[in-house]
């Protein structure tokens, strides 16, 4: 069990698309980005206590347990083998090309996440709770939809206790010890 506080907080991580590309507005793209969180949190070890996927970025509530740099270096290294990998088998030509780096000291030849995450440190009850609330409402204050619960790659059905038959991520919202 998580029970959050100031030596055992959780992270709320963002990570944002190269070039804020809209990688992820087809139905295949997003349950690949699922995927590859839920492989991510089993390889790390970590939990995923809430997430949502955005055309162009994703929001991640999670647990402290392994630094927020490594958490994020699973879920970018997966996803973006994922992503490459579609688009290849695929012959989407056009984003490859927008996702290419010329010259890469790695050897690698396309980038699909920005090099500079955003991280906040949550260690209250009530900073959990107004994180989660932000990231439901993101697709909602984008205009993508008028319900959190309405948005597909998205957390906010399993906590509102409307789950779909066929969730895209499962979320370990019952790991976490609430203090009331």
């Amino acid at each position: 069990m998580f029970r959050i506080s100031k030596d055992n907080p959780a992270f709320y991580l963002t990570a944002v698309t190269k070039d804020r590309l809209p990688i992820f507005r087809t139905q295949a793209l997003a349950q690949i980005m699922c995927s590859a969180l839920n492989e991510a949190r089993r390889s790390g070890r970590f939990l995923v206590f809430a997430y949502v996927i955005m055309l162009d970025h994703l929001h991640l509530v999670t647990d402290s347990k392994i630094d927020s740099k490594d958490i994020l270096r699973f879920v970018k290294g997966i996803a973006s083998r994922r992503i490459i990998d579609y688009l290849k088998e695929n012959d989407h030509t056009d984003s490859l090309e927008k996702l290419r780096i010329p010259h890469r000291s790695d050897g690698s030849d396309f980038m699909v996440w920005q090099r500079h995450p955003n991280t906040r440190l949550l260690w209250s009850e009530q900073m959990l709770w107004q994180r989660i609330q932000y990231t439901h409402l993101n697709p909602v204050r984008a205009g993508y939809v008028d319900h959190p619960n309405d948005w597909n790659w998205s957390s906010a059905r399993i906590w509102h206790g409307r789950r779909s038959e066929d969730e895209p991520l499962e979320v370990d919202k019952d790991k976490i010890e609430w203090h009331r």
